[in-house]
């Protein structure tokens, strides 16, 4: 008989910073990118070299060249190809893609590509997944793929409104892939996310408002926001906290 497994805690983490305190609050797992007001990019040749010099915790990098949809053209597709013998080299744990072609299937051919050049690099799915026409196909395919995880909402607008749908996702992989649940997840649902959708890994950005240190501020740039959002290792913390009393 199987033992159950321990639940698991990834952070999208938005800088080196961020990162950093992802893994003084207990994180398990990070999902290293920028620009998350945009659903995530791939972060610098800098970030991505100094988290994996820094962090004890598994490092996986998200490889997106940009916001907006999945699906790619062939200099974008060499841009991610690059990036990720970039993550090679410099010993990351695994990388984060996805790929979709114009009639919202997976993209294989585009995704053999990416994975090819991980080599023994780990592969999650990103949320890609979520804009996929037929959930059930494009599951397949990535099993077909040797994805590791796929990281999905159910294709909600946030994990918990999807929860029903993520169970369907967790019952259709069984033991051919893990399905994390991402998007929305709090300290106040993470528990009840987990027993709804019987994942075992679960997703958060944990961020909250980083205060700049300036004490001079120009007041004809009113429209320039010089706080910033950032992984707070308390938020952190707590959601580890939650989820291993569930």
């Amino acid at each position: 008989m199987s033992a159950t497994p321990m639940p698991l805690l990834e952070i999208a983490a938005n800088s080196l910073a961020s990162a950093i305190a992802a893994q003084e609050g207990g994180a398990d797992r990070i999902e290293l990118c920028e620009n998350l007001g945009e659903g995530g990019t791939t972060p610098s040749h800098g970030t991505v070299a100094m988290a994996r010099e820094r962090l004890r915790i598994s490092v996986y990098v998200l490889i997106r060249p940009r916001a907006g949809d999945f699906l790619y053209d062939a200099l974008e597709v060499e841009t991610m190809r690059r990036d990720i013998e970039h993550c090679a080299r410099l010993g990351c744990d695994g990388v984060v893609i996805g790929a979709l072609d114009a009639d919202g299937a997976v993209a294989t051919s585009v995704c053999r590509e990416l994975i090819d050049a991980a080599g023994t690099m780990r592969i999650t799915f990103h949320r890609a997944f979520d804009a996929a026409r037929d959930p059930v196909e494009a599951l397949e395919a990535i099993i077909a793929l040797g994805c590791e995880r796929v990281l999905t909402s159910g294709a909600r607008a946030n994990a918990r409104e999807g929860a029903t749908a993520i169970a369907a996702h967790v019952a259709q992989a069984g033991s051919r892939l893990s399905i994390m649940a991402g998007a929305g997840i709090t300290p106040d649902n993470i528990a009840e996310i987990a027993r709804l959708t019987g994942v075992y890994e679960l997703h958060a950005s944990a961020k909250g408002t980083q205060a700049s240190a300036m004490r001079f501020r120009n007041p004809a740039l009113s429209g320039l926001d010089v706080d910033w959002m950032q992984t707070q290792a308390a938020h952190v913390r707590a959601l580890k906290q939650a989820l291993q009393a569930s």
